[in-house]
């Protein structure tokens, strides 16, 4: 027996029973793999044809929009105070809470018996469709008959990040996958030099759930969102490394693709092909995204209109609380509204606005309704209502679906901290209310209506599900089709039991 022979038999000898397990279930994960690719239209594990995942892709079911672009106001806006009016609360403010509102419930941090609330502010009626909005709102009357106002939004969450992840999750446990990855999961993206599922931050922090509100989650890595900024690079890590030029990087892609591409023929791992995907795009970003990004290309009066300003930082960013620092003039959310209308214009299918510091319990200073609240609706005010109108003057708004909201409401009663600062309400998941706009929306209305304090829901409740469902169905994806099989279920953004709906009247 030669030597080579020995140490053949040495090794067969040696193959362990993990050995052999571990192996067969590589090979049993490439047969996974391609079968579930096949099912999505990506099956292509032949290296000589890789799969692209950001290749625009039919939708299932008559679509109404291309494009997304969500404003999640993270901490939660007090509805009371901006969308519904309750003049009987007013009656009441500063009297005990009634027990049956109380008994069997649970709050964040609302303990023994607290006082109720009325808005200091009045509510007036404004365009054809006579709908109420609070004297904070400025711009936003203008265009309001062009929204659809939701206020009977309920959850099944009181805390942030739990609420935050249930919303665009679907789960109120780490690992869901986020609105935009099943966006472009199922859809693909219109430009394949731009992510087709974008982020961009205000607010001086990321939400309470932390990235992973626009994570990928069990799908793979390549649908994830890719936060962007609107100052400095666009996206970090993005230029080539110190000492190397395009013509290098370009050699460093094509023999990386290489060696991933036969790692992937050879183990069917999809993260590889993500892999592929993601060098390849962060190449072709090289080139697109910094003259996407730049605002300072518009013109004056666009910029005027947004209240935009190129370059601008707020004083937030360098304080230790940067609810503290707030003022209305701060360009962040307007910089990221200008961003999201020419990131939609370029084919990015989802753009998703995170701003922080809604969160008004009034127990410090920088988080009350007196104080705060107008400060934070006079950074978003002028911004969305420019959005709706620049859309609309692009031929945009009937192909983009605009989505406003938090991830639950707030109380009719204050917060009774002990060291309660200004007057605040605690977290609300009963009924809240969120706003839709363009991609097939009927406009003008409003759907659902509390009682007279603000705290149930007395016609059309709707679910947060309801919202998921509605979102995927004006893109053209069926909600209860639209699956991902993972620990054994058939995971859906809306839940693997499918139980949300389409409010009817909602979509026009």
């Amino acid at each position: 027996m030669t030597p080579f022979e020995e140490l053949h038999a040495e090794t067969v000898l040696n193959k362990t029973r993990r050995h052999f397990f571990g192996q067969i279930g590589v090979s049993l994960g490439s047969i996974a793999l391609a079968d579930l690719l096949a099912r999505d239209g990506l099956g292509r594990l032949n290296a000589a044809e890789p799969v692209n995942p950001f290749a625009p892709r039919p939708p299932m079911i008559p679509a109404k929009a291309k494009h997304v672009i969500y404003l999640h106001m993270a901490g939660s806006p007090s509805q009371l105070d901006l969308f519904d009016d309750k003049p009987e609360l007013r009656k009441f403010d500063g009297k005990e809470c009634p027990k049956e509102l109380l008994e069997g419930k649970r709050f964040a941090f609302i303990k023994g018996v607290p006082k109720m609330l009325g808005s200091p502010y009045k509510f007036e009626k404004h365009g054809q469709s006579g709908t109420e909005l609070s004297q904070l709102w400025k711009y936003l009357p203008g265009v309001i008959d062009k929204f659809a106002v939701l206020k009977t939004v309920k959850t099944d969450q009181f805390n942030h990040a739990p609420a935050q992840l249930y919303l665009h999750t679907g789960t109120n446990l780490f690992g869901g996958a986020s609105m935009g990855a099943w966006a472009t999961y199922g859809l693909g993206s219109e430009n394949t030099d731009l992510p087709g599922f974008i982020v961009l931050t205000s607010g001086g922090k990321t939400p309470d759930a932390g990235k992973s509100v626009w994570g990928s989650g069990f799908l793979p890595s390549v649908f994830q969102g890719v936060q962007c900024r609107s100052e400095g690079d666009p996206v970090l890590f993005l230029a080539n490394p110190k000492g190397m030029d395009q013509a290098g990087r370009r050699r460093t892609l094509d023999t990386l693709k290489a060696l991933n591409d036969r790692q992937a023929t050879e183990l069917g791992d999809p993260e590889t092909v993500t892999r592929i995907a993601q060098y390849e795009l962060a190449y072709r970003m090289q080139l697109t995204a910094p003259e996407v990004m730049d605002i300072s290309r518009e013109p004056k009066e666009i910029l005027e209109m947004y209240g935009a300003v190129p370059g601008f930082v707020p004083d937030s960013d360098a304080a230790a609380d940067p609810r503290t620092a707030y003022k209305a003039t701060d360009a962040t959310f307007a910089n990221n509204c200008l961003l999201a209308r020419r990131l939609v214009e370029s084919g990015v299918r989802f753009v998703q606005l995170f701003d922080w510091g809604w969160d008004h319990h009034g127990a410090s200073p920088g988080e009350d309704i007196v104080n705060t609240l107008p400060i934070k609706v006079g950074q978003i005010d002028k911004a969305i209502t420019a959005l709706v109108n620049d859309l609309d003057q692009r031929g945009l708004l009937d192909e983009t679906l605009i989505v406003w909201g938090g991830e639950f409401g707030r109380t009719p009663m204050a917060q009774n901290s002990p060291n309660q600062f200004a007057p605040g309400r605690d977290h609300h998941p009963y009924a809240f209310t969120m706003m839709m706009a363009g991609g097939g929306i009927k406009g003008g209305q409003t759907i659902g209506k509390t009682d007279d304090i603000g705290y149930y829901p007395v016609e059309r409740p709707l679910d947060v599900r309801d919202v998921q469902a509605t979102i995927l169905t004006l893109l053209g994806l069926d909600p209860y089709r639209l699956i991902y099989p993972y620990q054994g279920l058939e995971q859906r953004l809306i839940g693997v039991e499918g139980k949300g709906k389409v409010p009817d009247g909602l979509i026009g």
